[in-house]
């Protein structure tokens, strides 16, 4: 079997992660790197280059002309993902689309159109949802641990003391202007992570209210914190969720990524999972924890590393590709968690609970 190569458009910070799982395969190889920057480009050769050919373009296009590339990685500001995505399929690439998708529905819907049409592979990455620690949280709730669901909360504080990577300015910068990244860099960019673990774990959701603030980070420049989002799931049941985001000045958050500490809570009839940790570690607990009939068992013995979570989601878009099965996180998927991400904007925005299906 001939080896697969995938093509990376956008060579910043978070490529480090989104190649991992092309990293240990024995039927992929890194074909190419896309970017408009050479000194990126040159970096990107210098790390990865003994992983494949590993050709350089500065224009999409190009790289998609290269017969060597099979898989796509999308990995550019938001406002760019549709044209790139529209390309790469009309090219009859499959391609990993970096969340959050698309800046409206209309955007979305012309991606899952194109890839029908292409009948190649199309997967909204979102790593979350492959995080070792979740997926044992999720098979303790669906084995029935805990009981029937009864309440999500999800905590979320993000710092700006100095404790994770380094993080260019430039790749910051378009995240606070709206038009370019579709919302703000708190509870739209990062946000769509936890809106994909709670239909993930639950299910589609009915409606949202949300409170999101706004705080200064530089003179004149202010992000989407704090917030605070309520959503209730469909179905007959009462059953909502709850996430509080903060941004702290001065928390040190020890972490090998981003200073983001981030844990929920889901109580069941007779307990209660916990997931501790994800992409720090602030609390220097288990990462899993579950409470039922006066017990508390405390889970440690896992993958836990957030970068295992971008290998697995890669590793599982790979297999899907050999074995031509469906992706997890579909473009439908991820339709449903832009819709979620947008009804809270709105519901912020206009100051009032929002049905989803008003976004249709």
């Amino acid at each position: 079997m001939s080896k697969l190569g995938v093509g990376f458009i956008g060579c910043g910070r978070i490529l480090d992660l989104n190649i991992l799982g092309y990293l240990d395969r024995d039927d992929v190889e890194v074909a190419a790197f896309c970017d408009v920057t050479e000194e990126k480009l040159k970096a990107r050769v210098e790390e990865y280059g003994k992983y494949g050919p590993a050709r350089t373009y500065f224009d999409h296009l190009d790289m998609l002309n290269d017969p060597a590339v099979d898989i796509v990685e999308v990995l550019t500001p938001h406002y760019l993902h549709k044209q790139m995505v529209l390309d790469s399929l009309a090219a009859g690439k499959h391609v990993s689309l970096q969340k959050p998708p698309a800046i409206n529905l209309e955007e979305m819907d012309d991606m899952i159109a194109a890839a029908g049409k292409a009948g190649t592979k199309f997967k909204v990455f979102e790593n979350f949802v492959f995080y070792p620690p979740y997926l044992l949280a999720k098979q303790l709730f669906e084995a029935g641990e805990i009981g029937d669901p009864v309440a999500f909360r999800y905590k979320l504080a993000s710092s700006l003391a100095p404790g994770g990577w380094e993080v260019p300015l430039e790749s910051w910068a378009w995240r606070i202007v709206e038009d370019m990244c579709g919302g703000g860099p708190c509870l739209w960019d990062d946000g769509y992570h936890k809106w994909s673990v709670a239909i993930d774990l639950l299910g589609e959701v009915e409606k949202v209210f949300a409170w999101i603030g706004s705080k200064e980070v530089l003179p004149g420049i202010a992000v989407d914190a704090p917030g605070v989002v309520a959503w209730r799931w469909k179905g007959e049941q009462d059953l909502f969720g709850v996430c509080d985001s903060m941004l702290c000045r001065d928390l040190f958050i020890e972490s090998k990524y981003y200073s983001v500490d981030e844990r929920f809570e889901l109580t069941g009839e007779k307990g209660v999972i916990w997931v501790m940790k994800c992409t720090a570690d602030m609390l220097k607990v288990p990462a899993v924890m579950m409470y039922k009939d006066g017990k508390l068992t405390k889970y440690s013995d896992m993958r836990q590393d957030w970068g295992d979570s971008f290998h697995d989601s890669t590793h599982h878009f790979i297999d899907c590709i050999q074995n031509d099965t469906e992706p997890h996180l579909t473009g439908e998927r991820g339709r449903e968690v832009l819709k979620f991400g947008l009804a809270i904007m709105r519901s912020a925005h206009e100051n009032r609970e929002v049905y989803l299906n008003e976004l249709e």
